[in-house]
């Protein structure tokens, strides 16, 4: 279909016209033609329980039926009131709950949150922010500023404000005359370097448990923990955004748990709804939330809300997922179902374009390179996006790629034979791309 829709990441002339998804049954999406497709992205890394799941489709129909949205300012909702429990119930440390409708607009509500929040107790001095080279927290321009990737955002650079990255390790590419160990240990000493330096940083940020569109990055055992420690060691608020990496992607609930490192604030999104409505939150400890609180001319509020903050349409579904996670026990199916993605490892590192496979819970990054031995990234004139997705059509499943990165991100509650069906197929995908991009 030709479309009057600004589509996002993708080069207008190469895309004339898109498929049309009329419905979705499961894993598979299916177009106008009838066409069915494996979702292996979970229509962008969120769908949890597969497409028209009748509990989820029945929770929205009955909100709806009693009310569609009213404004948390001045007033509150049932099903938010409800979720907000829901939430601290599951996240350890947090304290209360700030909604938001998207994972950006939750990252933009932590960084105001960690900065005012210095001011409020009348500290000065820490007005600056820390995070990780690679790191990815959304597209709106304080996102883009914490979570500066070059090859998206380069063109609005000189727009952003300024941070101070540190390295992080990536075990496919290790400095020469380094281990993996020392490579950990020397990232770890340069943020601690300049954190006893001196005391102007205010937060530090960070992706939990692995950089996604950075190109899914896994930290190795420790890291996390480790930067936790030395934030609490000087005095830096710890900020984490489990957006893309919590409820379950990974294997766990909440990242910050399997990696003890609890956070002063974390941001849920994404994954939330299970992947139904628009929906983001973002938490924060005692601590935090006692700053904002005094009188109406201390001024100390913050200043923030969005129109469909709270909304109670998507906190309906919201708990109806977060009981879901409980009453299937999903996470521990995941750890299960993402076994499957080890048995695939030897036939796809076998590809002669496949330089390193990256893997945890139901999350997969495989990293294509023209050089094995030196891997040395595969870059085209091509779009190694559309090419993927055009092969992966013909395979049956629904790809795609950032950068020299294929992603495989499927719904949370895929079947084992289902995941397999996927891993085959994108095993053929590969090799049918081969040829197109070297």
């Amino acid at each position: 279909m030709k479309s009057s829709v600004w589509h996002p990441n993708t080069q207008m002339k190469e895309w004339t016209s898109f498929d049309t998804i009329s419905k979705g049954k499961g894993v598979w999406l299916i177009d106008s033609n009838g066409n069915k497709i494996i979702d292996a992205v979970g229509s962008m890394w969120c769908n949890v329980w597969g497409h028209s799941n009748p509990q989820l489709v029945k929770t929205i129909t009955k909100q709806t039926k009693q009310i569609q949205h009213s404004s948390l300012f001045n007033l509150t909702n049932e099903p938010a009131e409800k979720l907000a429990k829901n939430l601290i119930k599951i996240s350890p440390g947090m304290n209360k709950v700030f909604y938001s409708d998207n994972g950006s607009s939750a990252m933009e509500i932590a960084i105001k949150m960690a900065l005012q929040y210095w001011s409020n107790i009348g500290e000065t001095k820490k007005t600056q922010i820390a995070t990780l080279e690679n790191g990815y927290h959304g597209d709106t321009f304080g996102a883009m500023s914490v979570g500066y990737v070059p090859e998206f955002f380069g063109k609005f650079k000189k727009q952003l404000f300024s941070t101070i990255q540190f390295p992080v390790p990536n075990k496919y590419r290790i400095p020469k005359g380094f281990t993996f160990l020392d490579y950990q240990n020397d990232c770890l000493e340069k943020i601690e370097k300049r954190f006893s330096k001196n005391n102007n940083i205010a937060a530090f940020i960070m992706e939990s448990g692995a950089q996604m569109a950075g190109g899914v990055i896994i930290y190795p055992k420790e890291f996390q923990k480790r930067i936790s420690k030395l934030c609490k060691k000087y005095d830096v608020l710890f900020v984490l955004d489990e957006i893309a990496t919590g409820f379950g992607r990974l294997g766990s609930m909440t990242q910050y748990q399997e990696q003890k490192s609890i956070p002063d604030i974390v941001a849920y999104g994404k994954m939330l709804t299970g992947g139904y409505m628009t929906m983001a939150a973002t938490l924060a400890n005692k601590k935090i939330y006692d700053s904002f609180s005094g009188e109406f001319y201390d001024w100390k509020h913050l200043f923030h809300g969005h129109t469909y903050t709270g909304n109670p349409i998507a906190a309906a579904v919201a708990n109806e997922n977060i009981h879901m996670y409980e009453k299937y026990n999903l996470i521990k199916k995941i750890k299960k179902t993402s076994k499957i993605f080890e048995k695939f490892y030897e036939e796809i590192k076998e590809i002669s374009i496949v330089g390193d496979i990256r893997h945890k819970g139901m999350l997969m990054g495989i990293e294509l390179v023209s050089n094995k031995k030196k891997k040395i990234p595969i870059h085209t004139k091509k779009s190694i996006n559309k090419i993927f997705f055009e092969e992966g059509k013909k395979q049956g499943i629904y790809l795609r790629t950032l950068g020299n990165i294929v992603m495989l991100v499927p719904p949370l509650s895929i079947r084992e034979n289902e995941l397999e069906m996927l891993l085959t197929r994108t095993v053929k995908t590969i090799q049918a791309a081969k040829s197109k991009i070297i």
